[in-house]
């Protein structure tokens, strides 16, 4: 046990050391004061909590001292007092305050601490680790990741590695705003583990971290605003991630059971959002997906697709939207559509419930399929009045229509599930005819690269211009007979976040 007079002593020393420095306008000329303060975080308990704080505080001014005083600091943590251990956790960032070029160096002593058993010394770690990433994001990511691993080495720390995934989930992320959550994934995105040939489980981590973002956990409120704007960003964050093979399963079964059953209460302006990024995630969905979440989507079809002529203008947008949905999820589980749809699709399989009577449903979807066609055929009448050169194109989408269209009307219908249709918010990669961007006005759609175009008009009724891939080949394959869709507008898709900065 240490003598409490030589205890005292060495704090009294450590309190001379400090206040020399302090007083000191050229503090490098004190290089005694601060190899004492090394000395002396050799000595009492009491004296190593107070170099701990030390040691840090004047490091920059010491290059010379920098190996012995970081080494003298590494004891410190590795101290069996729990207190002094604490007290060298916290001090770690001060040594990347003025000299950065050491940040992957701390960075890598604090995730070998992630691992710490007591919890105040892991808390320790996540704020020192917190302060680092306030202070240089890319440094400080750069370093966290690469014990994550990347394709070429993978990590062979695997407790590790879960436990800096989990500290990026959980600590990290949990206050940043909207636009740093976005700013925060292209980074990540930009590192080589998670590039065009990252493996696939490298995808469902980001995966991962932005369905934490999304709190696909939390207990939805339709009221919420900032839950939905959240939610709806982040599954725009996860499409490309999606397309690469990502499973998606967890965003689609939080829409299906929360979001889609209250679709009629979510805010206007937040619902083509959400449509466009269930049809943008459509074709990546797995069959198992598919089966669950299009019971749903057909109930929207049908909620959107009246039967019989209202005089009320019908949403083309929404319904271009739920449309494609359903073809690319009734390909993947086509004997689903018999109980749904009336469409009898033989598989082989008991789901495809041949044996059952689904004609009224027949009846039903494509008599709302006809009341589509005619409105948008009338529609399209008004648009292109006037337009000599357009109805020329619009002729030649008729012909071309004609070879090949593929209807919902029969009762064993053939679902398109590749790319030939493509989305009117999309970029079209192969025109159909010269004058494919053509719109109302003589004006050129914005492409909303962030998977939103504007809000629909106040009448439901898709505003704006309209492209001419849809007109050739939208409804080709969606109904017998169709011309196409008319572009909603909607705003972009950054939402607000809970408090954070989401829109």
């Amino acid at each position: 046990m240490a003598d409490p007079s030589d205890e005292a002593a060495h704090i009294e020393k450590l309190y001379e050391f400090g206040e020399r420095l302090n007083e000191s306008k050229d503090k490098s000329q004190n290089v005694k004061d601060y190899q004492g303060i090394i000395d002396a975080a050799k000595t009492s308990i009491k004296a190593k909590q107070l170099a701990a704080q030390l040691i840090p505080r004047f490091f920059k001014f010491f290059p010379d001292l920098s190996g012995p005083a970081i080494d003298t600091h590494l004891d410190l943590i590795e101290e069996e007092e729990l207190g002094v251990r604490v007290q060298a956790i916290r001090g770690l960032p001060l040594f990347c305050k003025d000299t950065p070029e050491h940040i992957a160096k701390i960075v890598d002593i604090l995730v070998q601490l992630l691992a710490a058993e007591e919890f105040v010394e892991r808390d320790a770690v996540h704020k020192a680790l917190m302060a680092l990433l306030r202070q240089d994001v890319k440094a400080s990511l750069t370093a966290l990741f690469k014990h994550i691993g990347s394709v070429d080495e993978p990590s062979t720390d695997e407790f590790i590695r879960e436990k800096v995934l989990s500290f990026i989930r959980d600590k990290s992320l949990e206050d940043v705003t909207g636009a740093e959550f976005r700013m925060f994934i292209d980074f990540l995105k930009s590192l080589s583990i998670f590039g065009e040939k990252a493996a696939p489980e490298r995808m469902k981590e980001l995966i991962g971290i932005i369905e934490g973002q999304a709190d696909l956990d939390a207990q939805f409120n339709v009221s919420d605003s900032d839950h939905i704007d959240r939610l709806i960003s982040c599954l725009y964050m996860a499409l490309p991630f999606v397309v690469r093979g990502a499973s998606s399963s967890k965003f689609l079964n939080y829409l299906n059971k929360h979001i889609i059953p209250v679709f009629d209460k979510l805010p206007e302006e937040r619902k083509l959002d959400l449509l466009k990024a269930l049809a943008e995630i459509s074709p990546y969905t797995t069959p198992q997906d598919s089966r669950q979440i299009l019971p749903a989507i057909v109930q929207l079809l049908k909620n959107y697709m009246p039967r019989r002529k209202t005089g009320e203008e019908m949403n083309f947008t929404y319904v271009e939207c739920l449309l494609y949905s359903f073809h690319h999820l009734a390909h993947k589980v086509p004997n689903a559509t018999n109980s749904l749809c009336g469409y009898k699709i033989v598989t082989g399989q008991p789901s495809d419930r041949l044996g059952e009577d689904f004609s009224e449903q027949y009846k039903d979807f494509t008599e709302r399929l006809t009341n589509v066609e005619e409105l948008t055929r009338a529609t399209m009448k008004k648009l292109t009045q006037g337009m000599a050169e357009h109805n020329k194109a619009m002729a030649a989408a008729k012909t071309d229509e004609a070879k090949g269209t593929v209807p919902l009307h029969g009762k064993t219908p053939a679902f398109i599930g590749d790319k030939s249709i493509n989305l009117s918010w999309k970029e079209a990669t192969k025109p159909a005819v010269s004058s494919a961007t053509a719109t109302v006005g003589g004006k050129r759609p914005a492409t909303a690269a962030n998977g939103s175009g504007n809000a629909a008009s106040k009448k439901g009724r898709g505003g704006g211009g309209f492209q001419n891939q849809l007109i050739n080949r939208a409804f080709e394959g969606l109904s017998h007979g169709g011309r196409g869709g008319i572009r909603g507008r909607g705003r972009g898709w950054g939402g607000r976040g809970r408090g954070r900065g989401y829109r």
